[in-house]
Parts: C-alpha cells; structure tokens; sequence
C-alpha cells in the first residue's frame, strides 16, 4: 500500500451565492456580533481583527460539550473574512462531536445587482468529519442566503 492511499481524505463545503446588496451591507452583517446571531450562532468574543479568539455554542454531543473555538486569520475589509472553526472531541472518534478543525472563509466579489458571497468551509477530514460534511453542507447553503436577508434588514 502506498503513503497516498494511507492519507485521509479532505473535502470542503462551497457555496457561491448573489445578494442584492452592496458588498458594505452585507461585511457589516459578517463582521457585528448581533447581526451573525441573526443568520448563524451568536459570537461571544468576536471581532473582525486578525488574532481574535472567539466561540460559538451549539447542541453538545457525546464527550464534546458543544462548543466551536474560533480564531480570527484574515480580514480584508469588505472583501475577505476567514476564521478558523474548531471543534468536536477525541472521545467522539466518529459521528457528530467527533475532532473538527476546519477552515471558513467568506469572499465578497461586487457584481451586477449586488455581491457575490463565496463561501468556502475547508478541511473536513473523512471519514471521521463525513456526517459534519454533509449537515453542515445542507446548513452553510440555507445560512447564505439568510445572510443576505439579514444584511438587507439592518
């Protein structure tokens, strides 16, 4: 058996959507703490500075007791915001609340009639995070969208 065979393999969650709004609407509804609990999770500890640790709470499962460890690593002011999204726990050795360290990472593009929001959730490792893959696929693609709904109202 070869080294490549033995190596686990990543993927990662794409999303690619148009917004009718202004890449500054929708940065200020990436960037403030009281609009992401509007369209994601609320933030304790988030602010758009590289380096800034942050967490969001979720439903605990198993040994993990639900809590995602963020951390701030790129910022480019209505163009690019990536963090990076930690979770899970060893004792949860597959399934939901096993190991997660992972990538987000949100590019605005302006376009014709608003912005385009990629985003790219990188390094779910399989098979371990496959069940993290496809949830969290379903919700980033119902997430987007309700970015650009809550971008629009405030």
């Amino acid at each position: 058996m070869t080294d490549t065979a033995l190596m686990p393999e990543t993927r990662n969650i794409v999303v690619d959507e148009t917004v009718p709004h202004a890449p500054d609407v929708i940065w200020r509804a990436l960037t403030d703490g009281d609009l992401i609990g509007r369209w994601l999770m609320a933030p304790r500890g988030f602010a758009p500075v590289v380096g800034t640790e942050f967490t969001y709470q979720t439903t605990p499962g198993g040994a993990w007791d639900g809590v995602i460890h963020c951390k701030v690593l790129e910022v480019v002011a209505e163009r690019r915001l990536a963090y990076a999204w930690k979770g899970g726990h060893p004792d949860n050795v597959t399934g939901y609340g096993a190991p997660l360290d992972t990538i987000v990472a949100f590019t605005l593009t302006p376009g014709d009639g608003g912005t385009r929001v990629q985003l790219v959730h990188s390094g779910f490792v399989l098979p371990r995070n496959a069940g993290a893959h496809e949830n969290m696929g379903k919700g980033w693609r119902q997430i987007v969208p309700r970015l650009g709904e809550i971008a629009g109202e405030a």
